[in-house]
């Protein structure tokens, strides 16, 4: 593994965790109807930012172009979650959101 994707892992990595946190806080919530797109775009954040995590690790070559739908899936979720006063969600939003940078940061130094 490439020293520097250490950083960008942790990173995923945190993602990852805070979107399942916020997918299972939604879950409690008491309407979790208006919360749906909320909790499908953490599910599929949460998805994402693990695979392109394990593609880093083993310093795949496929890694870069998932990178680029990371960021995207990410920017998604950031926005949705946005939308939410949810202490759960506005934090969500907020990683989702730097993730999303330095996924895009890091797909634009690698072109």
């Amino acid at each position: 593994m490439h020293k520097e994707h250490e950083k960008i892992i942790r990173q995923l990595n945190d993602c990852a965790i805070e979107c399942n946190h916020c997918f299972s806080e939604c879950l409690n919530e008491k309407d979790i109807t208006m919360l749906a797109r909320c909790i499908e775009l953490d599910r599929e954040c949460a998805d994402v930012c693990q695979m392109t995590a394990s593609l880093l690790a083993r310093d795949s070559e496929h890694a870069h172009e998932l990178m680029q739908l990371c960021a995207k899936v990410c920017e998604a979720c950031a926005d949705e979650c946005s939308k939410y006063q949810n202490d759960h969600c506005k934090r969500c939003a907020d990683i989702c959101r730097k993730c999303a940078e330095t996924c895009n940061a890091h797909v634009a130094v690698n072109q």
